[in-house]
């Protein structure tokens, strides 16, 4: 029963420690999970932008840049 109610106790730890980081950037749970998930997709297609640059150097030469600059932009004018 010890077991039981400690394990309980820990699955309330980490339900506060989950939805801590999203009230800390002023954002539901979803509303993070949309910004982050945005960002990620952004990210991949930078990174596959980079790959085919690096094999074929006239593609993309500018786009992972644009893309890096627009995701420091997102960051830093959160709200």
């Amino acid at each position: 029963m010890q077991s039981g109610k400690k394990s309980n106790h820990s699955n309330i730890s980490l339900l506060q420690r989950f939805l801590a980081h999203p009230e800390s950037v002023n954002e539901t749970y979803l509303q993070h999970a949309y910004f982050a998930l945005s960002f990620s997709v952004a990210m991949f297609l930078g990174a596959i932008a980079a790959f085919i640059h690096a094999i074929l150097p006239p593609l993309f030469q500018t786009t992972t840049r644009r893309i890096i600059y627009k995701l420091h932009e997102r960051i830093n004018n959160r709200s």
